[in-house]
């Protein structure tokens, strides 16, 4: 037998027979069983928190590009006459085309920006005012999706858009008629007034993150210009870019054509840190259940030595008929490996399903639990995500067969260099 290919038929037939014998045959041990749950409930960990790790960032990405600008231009502040810091752009249209023709750049839109309080009768919201034209509105996914929105888009020049959460902490509905108040108002002899005005609300959206849909409204750009005294002026100009996640290739080109007083401030250095943060910690999430699935191979050895034990006088016997070290070491490979393999499939298997139905699920934890589970005031987003990536289900396999076949190979060899004679020798 020292010349039989390796993994021959009788091997795996041994492997076989060991691993479906009766306990009190010697088959697969406890020790074996708790090394296949374990595994199981380690990989499909792994899967679980790489898929909702994944649904986060994706979510959280996508809420940013399809609800703000993926580059901000405004100027860098000059004094004026009576000694005061001005940052507006006079030549909003002028700089606004000029952007536009940067290849990469999908539309460039003048704002106007500023914060104000929203009231509706006894109600007050503090809420950041955006001064977009209708045209711009529109091309903003978040904002103009129709699917969770109500209203009519189209009816933006005759009023407000105000996101959902303003509409629920003010109690708003479509119709109403809501006052923005500013502190910066008229002025008078006697000190400056605020300016309060009144606009019909007739678009309501919510673009998926809570800070934006609890503070945002949206005016027309001339409404806001005289809102805020800003006539014949802007706040900066909205960059949409072809591909967001590689924005800062187009800093140069936005920066040469803006102008010597232009400053850049991209939705990388808007968000950076929190995705950094997520970053860090999706690579400590990955190293700590990394070690839980070693630990869960471990067991392997714990159950394969127990079985090497039990076969002793097999393995002296088979070794007396010719079979080599080589097929032992194999014959108990497969042994350890097949725990590994099953473990691992049943694993991807679960790990799937919950990626796959996360939303009944959670809402099965939410309703146990008596709600409240997920505070969107707190995560920024109004559900678990989970998003279900190939290339990390076959990171999570890689590693689980990876270590299963590595631990193996130490009782395995154990077994292949037992010395027959020893193992015959109380038979």
């Amino acid at each position: 037998m020292a010349g039989t290919p390796p993994f021959s038929r009788f091997e795996w037939m041994i492997a076989w027979r060991y691993l479906r014998a009766r306990r009190a045959e010697g088959g697969v041990s406890v020790m074996t069983w708790i090394s296949l749950i374990g595994i199981t409930l380690a990989v499909f960990a792994l899967i679980a928190t790489l898929a909702v790790r994944s649904g986060f960032r994706t979510e959280f990405v996508d809420t940013i590009l399809g609800a703000n600008a993926h580059v901000t231009v405004y100027n860098s502040a000059v004094v004026t006459e009576r000694g005061q810091l001005d940052r507006t752009i006079k030549n909003f249209d002028e700089l606004a085309a000029t952007l536009q023709t940067v290849e990469g750049v999908v539309r460039a839109a003048p704002l106007v920006k500023g914060q104000v309080m929203a009231n509706l009768r006894n109600r007050n919201a503090g809420v950041e005012v955006f001064g977009i034209s209708a045209e711009n509105l529109a091309t903003l996914p978040r904002i103009a999706n129709p699917e969770t929105s109500s209203g009519d888009i189209a009816r933006f020049d005759e009023g407000i858009a105000i996101g959902s959460g303003v509409a629920r902490e003010l109690g708003v509905s479509l119709g109403d008629k809501i006052k923005l108040i500013s502190p910066n108002g008229v002025r008078t002899a006697f000190g400056v007034s605020p300016r309060v005005v009144s606009f019909d609300v007739v678009y309501i959206f919510t673009a998926g993150r809570y800070d934006i849909d609890r503070t945002r409204v949206y005016l027309p750009f001339e409404a806001a210009q005289s809102f805020f005294n800003m006539e014949g002026a802007a706040n900066e100009i909205e960059v949409m870019v072809e591909d967001p996640e590689n924005v800062d290739l187009l800093a140069l080109d936005l920066l040469r054509v803006a102008g010597d007083r232009a400053l850049l401030w991209t939705w990388r250095d808007t968000s950076g840190g929190f995705l950094r943060a997520l970053e860090i910690e999706d690579n400590v999430m990955f190293i700590i259940l990394s070690i839980l699935v070693l630990i869960a191979a471990m067991n392997i050895v714990s159950g394969l030595i127990m079985l090497v034990k039990n076969k002793g006088s097999d393995i002296g016997i088979l070794r007396t008929m010719g079979l080599s070290e080589g097929s032992v070491l194999r014959v108990f490979f497969i042994c350890g490996a097949f725990t590994g393999v099953i473990g691992t499939v049943m694993g991807v298997i679960l790990g799937c399903l919950f990626a796959i139905y996360i939303d009944p699920i959670f809402s099965f934890v939410n309703f146990v639990a008596g709600g409240g589970v997920w505070d969107p005031a707190v995560r920024g987003i109004y559900h678990l995500p989970a998003e279900l990536r190939l290339e990390d289900v076959l990171r999570a396999v890689f590693l689980s067969l990876g270590l299963s076949f590595v631990v193996t190979i130490f009782p395995a060899r154990r077994a292949a260099r037992m010395n027959p004679v020893e193992a015959l020798r109380y038979e």
